[in-house]
């Protein structure tokens, strides 16, 4: 089939959050040894918990851990989790509360240097575009700061279904108007975003590289799948 359409997941693949040693002045560590200063180390591992997360990165109730698998379909689910992963990694209330607020921010968001490009062109080319984000947050004033849209944002807090469930993949299909094998998902997770494959579309893996280490890799990406941008 013709190609007609482009999913993108939010990010690591079009935005990525970068920290600023700003964000981390004057937080401490607090844990059965004392306090401790937020160090390059620390914040690193902090933002690997939020950007990043993957399983149970710290101690969970099963009341908490249903929040964190949760957190996606709802911001008061997303402000539980998150919250108790940053405290329980030894910020304060105080702290923990300041850091998610970058989290949730969509001006936080750094876009990727080919993303605004890419999707204007693929605009310009006739190909239908979607971010598709397990996010619980409206990440739209992230795109309208820089000036970049998308035809589709199906975000999972808002339709209610998270990657890899196929539900939120045929819901952007539908939107769009067109059929699984004419679209193709760019993301930076095989296993959320490559599960586009399950419902009849096309993948393309991208890595969440920080920003200035990727300056093109949206559009070598696709060039490489013969799609022109």
């Amino acid at each position: 089939m013709t190609l007609r359409a482009v999913l993108f997941d939010f990010s690591g693949t079009l935005f990525r959050l970068e920290e600023e040693d700003s964000w981390f002045a004057g937080m401490e560590l607090i844990s059965d040894d004392g306090r401790s200063a937020v160090d390059a180390h620390a914040q690193a591992e902090l933002m690997e918990r939020l950007t990043h997360p993957t399983g149970r990165s710290v101690a969970m109730t099963e009341e908490a851990y249903q929040a964190w698998l949760n957190r996606d379909l709802g911001p008061a689910l997303h402000r539980e989790a998150y919250l108790h992963v940053l405290r329980e990694s030894g910020l304060s209330d105080n702290h923990a509360e300041s850091l998610y607020g970058r989290v949730v921010d969509p001006h936080s968001w750094t876009p990727y240097p080919d993303t605004v490009e890419v999707l204007r062109s693929l605009r310009t080319h006739g190909l239908g575009t979607a971010v598709v984000s397990n996010i619980a947050f409206d990440i739209r004033p992230a795109f309208r700061a820089v000036a970049a849209d998308a035809d589709e944002f199906v975000l999972s807090f808002e339709v209610g279904a998270v990657k890899p469930d196929p539900r939120i993949f045929e819901i952007t299909l539908q939107r769009l108007g067109v059929a699984p094998g004419e679209a193709v998902m760019v993301g930076d997770s095989e296993e959320n975003d490559g599960a586009a494959r399950d419902v009849g579309c096309d993948f393309i893996l991208v890595g969440p590289l920080p920003v200035a280490e990727r300056p093109t890799g949206l559009i070598d990406a696709l060039r490489d799948r013969g799609i022109t941008v």
